[in-house]
């Protein structure tokens, strides 16, 4: 499944160095302390300094770079209590209003791992019903709310037409402390998981970390029917994302059938994984990765190409966007597609404005 090239690249590193990072009891890292360093700056700046920190800590290496991770941690553990009262803030403004919020992603699924400090997240998704999302935007711009960072959701990309009722009908009330928290079921959110992960390009190893908790920890009455859905290419992409956890971080699947069809990963998103995971920085993501706005480069037409370059899609995320099936096509057609779909939507963008004014 993987060429020579990245036999002994800097991803396959990662890997080994995240594998099983997420339980209780990690097993020893089949890294060494050179190779640890090596990509050291990966795992601190990707937001896996605390679970290269757990794997130092439960191992007999002592990399150059160990008091690093150690001191990411210590900070990462005093962030993870602001965190967690801000979320119970948020909820607090919320339910004074008669809005029931439902937590997803970031502190929701920190709860998989044995501590919340080692999933670190910054702003919080919160999804509210649709009738609900107008007055959940007024009560979030209140003096109160300021200074919280936060998403707020009424629909998500990873359900494309899925019902928001049933949505928050199969969610839970967990404790955060002695606090109630509403979050997603285990089913929704592992599907929302695997899906927005890819949906970026599975640049950031802690998401795959996620997916392996995830399935780790989920309770024994876990309905694969529900999590997978009715649509088969949507299903095939949530156990591809099983696939990647398990391939390349050990994770445990412990059901036969579905780690047989995680078994069935096509070439071009292994690969393309592995590349994202040799630079894995928001910086090099886009937006933040355009160096000019698209309308800059219609003032000279050769900069139209160096617009389209710089934002060409990588094969996951093109095909995630237009829905397409995980196979072993090419994924060159695939991303033509995307940019095409693209331009026409920003040339319809530019049309639209120009007949306003």
């Amino acid at each position: 499944m993987l060429s020579e090239a990245f036999c002994d690249s800097p991803s396959i590193l990662v890997a080994k160095a995240l594998t099983g990072s997420w339980r209780t009891n990690p097993p020893p890292p089949e890294i060494s302390e050179s190779e640890f360093d090596r990509v050291a700056p990966l795992l601190l700046g990707s937001g896996a300094a605390a679970l290269g920190w757990r794997r130092l800590a439960h191992s007999n290496l002592h990399p150059s770079t160990y008091n690093d991770f150690q001191q990411a941690y210590r900070l990462l553990a005093l962030q993870d209590s602001i965190h967690e009262s801000e979320i119970r803030k948020i909820f607090s403004l919320l339910r004074a209003s008669g809005i029931e919020p439902v937590l997803v992603k970031g502190w929701a699924i920190a709860r998989s791992y044995p501590e919340t400090v080692l999933r670190p997240f910054g702003d919080m998704d919160i999804f509210v019903l649709p009738e609900q999302h107008a007055l959940a935007q007024s009560v979030l711009s209140r003096p109160e709310a300021k200074g919280l960072w936060f998403d707020l959701h009424k629909k998500f990309e990873e359900f494309p037409g899925g019902n928001a009722e049933e949505l928050f009908e199969r969610s839970r009330l967990v404790k955060l402390g002695d606090y109630d928290v509403r979050v997603m079921s285990e089913e929704d959110h592992f599907a929302l998981l695997s899906i927005h992960m890819l949906r970026h390009g599975a640049w950031r190893p802690l998401w795959l970390c996620d997916i392996g908790a995830a399935l780790e920890t989920r309770a024994a009455s876990f309905d694969w029917q529900i999590c997978l859905g009715r649509n088969n290419r949507r299903a095939k992409w949530i156990t591809c994302a099983i696939g990647l956890a398990r391939e390349f971080l050990g994770a445990r699947v412990n059901n036969d059938e579905i780690e047989s069809r995680s078994r069935e990963l096509p070439g071009w998103l292994v690969q393309t994984m592995l590349k994202q995971w040799e630079s894995p920085f928001a910086t090099n993501q886009p937006p933040m990765s355009y160096p000019e706005p698209m309308k800059k480069y219609l003032r000279n037409p050769l900069g139209v190409w160096e617009g389209i370059r710089v934002r060409w899609p990588d094969p996951i995320k093109a095909t995630i966007d237009l829905g397409w099936a995980f196979n072993g096509l090419p994924r060159f057609p695939v991303q033509i597609s995307h940019c095409i779909a693209r331009t026409f939507k920003f040339f319809s963008g530019l049309t639209e404005k120009s007949n306003i004014i």
